[in-house]
């Protein structure tokens, strides 16, 4: 295990209420940036706070027009819509440094400095598109960081959904329930994979699938994929320990017989190298 990923199991080794979700966000961005100096960043999210005067207001709903205001006009925090797939809109540092973001790691910015000033905000992960609820008084405000933070209602999130999606889904109350701070980077971490695998940037899926497997050693369907990015990476013996291993926990899988076709060929190719 490389040292960037003892430190990204180790900082979600800790309770979700106790995980120090900006600094495992922008670990994930080291898979794009080796090396990565996290703590600038973090103190990047401390001074935007101490800028935004939203700590002033006495009020919950003043301070979060407050902050709305100061992240999306004045620091002009907007989403990526020229180029969404750009890996750097899924890494924190690269939104900091550019304003660029898509749904979720704005959604990040926004409830990291609103954590910092006082106004409890969550992710809510809709169907296709990340946004985020704030809590005032004894309401919920739904906000889309992806355009500006605009006031959601129910069907606005409806209509954000069928634009991602290509089609209409019901929003059941379940839909709108608070994510988990492993749930947002488990996220994030599945967007960046499509982004690699897209590519074919096999070193980098291999980075990903790593790190979603620390964040959830039950994502089964990830230890297929990572024997896919192994094979591809020419490490033939993992892959296929890691496409057996698939095969034993899900056998009925409906991609089961066609991953043994290849397993079968595989082993082939394999014996006949040595």
């Amino acid at each position: 295990m490389d040292a960037s990923l003892r430190i990204f199991a180790r900082v979600l080794g800790t309770p979700d209420a106790d995980l120090d979700l900006a600094r495992a966000a922008l670990l994930i961005a080291e898979i794009e940036h080796p090396g990565l100096a996290v703590d600038p960043y973090l103190r990047a999210l401390d001074l935007l706070a101490e800028r935004s005067g939203a700590r002033q207001p006495d009020d919950a709903l003043h301070r979060l027009h407050r902050l709305r205001e100061f992240l999306f006009e004045e620091e002009g925090f907007r989403g990526n819509a020229d180029d969404y797939y750009d890996p750097r809109n899924s890494c924190l540092s690269d939104v900091l440094d550019r304003r660029l973001g898509i749904p979720i790691t704005l959604s990040l910015v926004l409830m990291e400095v609103g954590r910092r000033v006082g106004v409890e905000i969550a992710g809510i992960g809709l169907p296709g598109h990340f946004v985020v609820s704030a809590r005032v008084g004894e309401e919920a405000v739904l906000l889309d960081p992806f355009n500006g933070g605009t006031l959601l209602t129910n069907e606005g999130c409806a209509q954000l959904v069928h634009r991602a999606l290509g089609r209409r889904v019901a929003l059941k109350p379940h839909l709108f329930a608070p994510v988990t701070k492993r749930q947002i980077l488990i996220r994030m971490l599945g967007n960046l994979k499509g982004i690699y695998w897209r590519r074919e940037d096999w070193g980098r899926t291999l980075a990903v699938i790593d790190r979603l497997l620390a964040a959830d050693p039950t994502l089964v369907a990830e230890v297929r994929d990572r024997g896919t990015a192994l094979t591809k990476l020419g490490d033939y013996r993992r892959g296929l320990a890691d496409w057996e291993r698939y095969l034993t926990e899900r056998p009925q899988a409906p991609d089961a017989e066609a991953l043994r076709s290849h397993l079968r060929r595989a082993r082939v190719m394999l014996a006949a190298l040595n």
